[in-house]
């Protein structure tokens, strides 16, 4: 396409990367600057005008008729140029794409897709990733970029006046909203974008690919091992884990504290009931009948001493009832006559209530916030129009 003889000699050697159409005048983006072109007219001549594209801030103002992008180039000062107002999205566009390539935002070699400007929220769609902008500034140097690389779907949820958009992005979801009238074209542009950068057809497709690079990851398939004991499990039964445990060695059994070994002959079995009985003392609660104490103490030895010299088993088994009576049941779950209270809920079913309570809670607070950003959404609209309608009257 030609372009007029004072936009090509301004051009030297650069290409034009888009051109924007103004009615007789003309925008001429190029990788580095914007050329605004100005046609021959009975109030001007013919000229063109030079804006880099090195900008840290672009800010837009909008009339009725006219509408003023300005690019702040920090020190250097301000420089604006007027545009119809129905020229606006399109020609800022192609500004926008130059100052964020310019600014390093995006790499060489990114396409510049779409932009989308909804009140104090700048969405810039590009091949590569998602960036994002909330301020009165259309782009400053306070803006969040999301890579496609490390977004693994993308969902929306409709809303009466404004839609949110979800992105799950290196393991989180970033929200934002859009007018439910515009929502849908954001949706097509930004899920276009992101099938055509991982080359998947449908979000179905990139959510089954990562769901299955999740479960070949190893965390995935590696075992801790059967963990430790529940602390819901009774005294009693702790007791009788253990006491299985050390019995798979073939010969000793460790019940509370107490390790009772097979017997060989009657000294052993002496030494072993001793042992018990000392062991147990300083677990369970001194008795206060001495007598008593001692009498339990005396049928521990006459059993233990009952066993054949040699009969393995028998002295075992004398070995495991003189540690089992010595402990008791009820030194384990408390004075005889106290019955163990019948709990309605056991801990791990507390824990599942208190979950479904916070998780109700949750969802409550989440749709108050909603409520309230839809309300904040109207009331926005609301001010706009008034604003709109008081310039027009001014």
């Amino acid at each position: 396409m030609s372009h007029p003889d004072i936009v090509q000699s301004a051009l030297g050697d650069e290409s034009v990367a888009a051109r924007v159409s103004l009615g007789d005048d003309a925008l001429f983006v190029t990788p580095t600057r914007t050329l605004l072109y100005r046609a021959d007219s009975l109030l001007s001549d013919e000229s063109v005008e030079e804006f880099p594209h090195g900008a840290e801030r672009i800010d837009v103002s909008s009339g009725r008729r006219k509408a003023s992008i300005t690019l702040d180039y920090g020190l250097d000062g301000e420089r604006s140029f007027t545009v119809p107002s129905k020229a606006l999205d399109r020609a800022l566009h192609p500004v926008l794409a130059g100052t964020l390539n310019a600014s390093g935002v995006t790499d060489p070699g990114e396409t510049v897709k779409e932009t989308f400007r909804f009140s104090e929220l700048t969405l810039v769609v590009t091949s590569d990733r998602l960036v994002k902008h909330v301020g009165s500034a259309v782009w400053d140097e306070d803006f969040d970029e999301y890579h496609f690389a490390d977004v693994t779907d993308f969902a929306v949820e409709e809303g009466n006046v404004a839609t949110t958009l979800v992105l799950t992005h290196d393991g989180r979801q970033e929200r934002f909203k859009a007018p439910s009238d515009r929502s849908r074209e954001v949706s097509e542009r930004l899920t276009e974008a992101l099938l055509t950068h991982h080359d998947a057809d449908s979000l179905e497709t990139l959510r089954e690919r990562f769901t299955v690079d999740d479960e070949e990851s190893p965390s995935a398939t590696m075992s801790f091992g059967e963990g430790p004991t529940p602390l819901s499990a009774t005294p009693s039964e702790r007791a009788d884990s253990a006491g299985d445990a050390a019995g798979g060695d073939g010969g000793s059994t460790d019940v509370g504290g107490v390790d009772s070994a097979s017997a060989t002959g009657t000294t052993d079995a002496d030494s072993a009931s001793a042992t018990d009985t000392t062991d147990v003392d300083s677990v369970s609660p001194a008795p206060t009948d001495e007598a008593g104490s001692a009498e339990a103490r005396g049928e521990g030895s006459s059993a233990d001493a009952s066993a054949p010299p040699g009969d393995e088993t028998s002295a075992t088994a004398a070995g495991e009832s003189t540690g089992l009576d010595a402990i008791g049941t009820g030194d384990l779950l408390g004075p005889p006559g106290d019955e163990p209270a019948d709990l309605a809920v056991t801990p791990d079913e507390a824990g599942d209530d208190e979950l479904a309570a916070l998780v109700a809670e949750v969802e409550a607070l989440r749709e108050t916030v909603e409520a309230q950003n839809e309300r904040i959404a109207r009331q926005e609209e609301l001010l706009e129009r008034l604003i709109a309608e008081l310039r027009r009257r001014l």
